[in-house]
């Protein structure tokens, strides 16, 4: 996967977890925690999700490598680069 392909793949785990969060506008630089409303079981689903989707386990020592995409492309980019995107799944 690519950078850009494994932030999609955040974002649409996002997307399943919080539906009606507005994901267009956000800054990969900036805690998604303060752009959408997340709160600590959606982040929970979303480690979930990443481990079901693509067998990504993230310990939980790890998690704050997840706070912005930025930094989540930067963490699971290189366990991710040779899977597959799963949009929707």
């Amino acid at each position: 996967m690519t950078r850009e392909e494994v932030i999609l793949a955040v974002k649409d785990i996002i997307t399943t977890i919080a539906p009606d969060e507005e994901l267009d506008g956000l800054n990969a630089d900036e805690r998604l925690r303060d752009q959408i409303e997340l709160d600590s079981m959606d982040f929970m689903d979303i480690v979930m999700e990443l481990r079901k989707r693509y067998g990504v386990q993230v310990p939980e020592e790890d998690y704050k490598e997840l706070a912005s995409l930025n930094s989540c492309a930067d963490y699971l980019g290189p366990k991710m680069a040779d899977l597959e995107l799963k949009v929707g799944a």
